[in-house]
């Protein structure tokens, strides 16, 4: 007998309009944001998309908005090719629009449209600015980069900064010196450490236009005319991250989907782990869908409108594929602990988040390995430019952040897999693991 709780009643509005969905897709560095939105886009364009809960998807237009259009067609070609490529990784905001036809027993159609946002991981952490002040958000980003794997790379920068006088006047040549010498410390330090928490974003992605002058700042321990004239930029620009909250471009967002690749980084090391940890972690207790009414009131007593509410987030490891089946378990219970969700939160205010260990384009099958006399679970796919299939044991995942004796011994190599072929050119959508799921999870009050 059908269910006919008040719950799952729509709207009325639903069937006389179209109803607008802003889903936004972002991540941590390398994550996969591309790819996972070209899958999404095929997933949905399939027939019988979401095992026929969707009656027919069509591409829909871009409309009058600002945002280029995210090209689709052009990501699944790569994928579709002979051999199979990886597409470009994206470098601007994008948007695609899909408008769904949905249709219950008993029920008259009901038209969606989808718009999959293709969001700046940069962006996303950039939040956590919001509850630091000039000289906490110093503080940290010096004492980090002191490190001694760090201090290397910043030794340009830590030397500048170092030798300022503590109370150097405002000065123009300098602040700009000092920026330009940050900015591009931010991009060596994810280009060549391969580090994720690094603030602030849209000086590694900027906004569309002209730079403000007021983003011409970096960190510092001085207290004089220049140090005040960074900390009033520094807050010009939380305040302008803070204004985009209410923004057509994330404002305007309701669910999202934050990527992160474990499984690099627990390849890569105890500190490269460590990183994405704490900017996965930094992200998850900064997002809005944890919105409550001290943030309304803090938002009206500033003027300003409170931001909407994400009502579903979720946090998906990528490359689920690169571990054998046994092993999906604990990736996805390993992103969930990372992101401190239980399996699924229901909060008063209806936000909901959870934890998924994706692949959004398969690039493995699964075997069994015999190694020293053992079998294993293990994975086997062809590496790109290579022809023959190339097996894989990467080892144990484990389902928290791993403790010392984890580090003693490491993850073996993990290869970079191509993509499998697509059938049909991806016409019937493309091989994926956890797609369809996560799929699901997002849209489940409209299906």
């Amino acid at each position: 007998m059908p269910n006919w709780s008040l719950r799952r009643l729509h709207n009325p509005l639903d069937y006389v309009r179209p109803r607008v969905v802003r889903l936004g897709v972002t991540g941590l560095a390398r994550a996969g944001k591309t790819v996972l939105l070209t899958a999404l886009a095929a997933t949905l364009l399939a027939p019988e998309a979401l095992g026929g809960r969707i009656r027919r998807v069509r591409v829909a237009a871009s409309g009058a908005g600002p945002l280029p259009r995210f090209d689709q067609a052009r990501h699944l070609a790569s994928l579709a090719a002979d051999p199979p490529r990886w597409p470009e990784r994206t470098d601007q905001v994008s948007l695609l629009a899909l408008e769904l036809e949905l249709a219950a027993p008993l029920l008259p159609r009901r038209l969606v449209r989808l718009e999959l946002l293709d969001y700046p991981g940069e962006w996303l952490l950039d939040l956590p600015l919001l509850d630091q002040s000039y000289g906490e958000f110093s503080r940290a980003v010096l004492a980090r980069l002191e490190q001694p794997r760090l201090a290397p790379l910043a030794r340009d920068f830590l030397a500048f900064a170092g030798g300022l006088p503590e109370r150097a006047a405002a000065d123009e040549a300098l602040a700009e010196a000092g920026h330009g010498l940050y900015r591009s410390l931010l991009h060596r330090l994810r280009d060549e450490a391969g580090l994720s928490l690094l603030q602030p974003g849209r000086f590694l992605m900027p906004a569309p236009g002209a730079s403000p002058p007021w983003e011409r700042f970096f960190p510092s321990r001085g207290s004089g005319g220049l140090a005040s004239l960074m900390a009033r930029r520094y807050d010009a620009y939380v305040d302008a991250v803070r204004s985009s909250l209410v923004s057509p471009l994330f404002g305007d967002m309701d669910r999202l989907v934050v990527l992160a690749d474990l499984l690099g980084a627990l390849h890569a090391g105890a500190e490269a782990f460590a990183d994405a940890q704490a900017a996965l972690s930094a992200a998850a207790g900064a997002l809005r869908w944890r919105g409550s009414w001290m943030d309304t009131v803090a938002s009206l007593a500033r003027l300003q409108l409170p931001p909407r509410i994400v009502r579903r987030v979720a946090f998906a490891a990528t490359k689920a594929d690169h571990v054998a089946l046994r092993q999906r378990g604990n990736l996805g219970r390993l992103v969930r602990s990372i992101a401190q969700l239980p399996d699924e939160t229901m909060a008063s205010d209806g936000a909901r988040s959870a934890g998924f260990a994706i692949a959004a384009v398969r690039c493995t099958e699964d075997f069994v390995w015999t190694l020293d006399g053992h079998p294993v679970s293990a994975v086997r796919g062809r590496v790109l430019g290579e022809r023959q299939m190339t097996r894989s044991y990467p080892g144990e995942v484990p389902d928290r952040a791993p403790d010392a004796a984890f580090w003693a011994h490491p993850f073996l190599n993990l290869p970079a897999f191509e993509p499998v072929r697509l059938p049909q050119q991806g016409r019937l959508g493309v091989p994926n693991i956890g797609v369809e799921a996560l799929l699901g999870w997002l849209l489940e009050d409209l299906l």
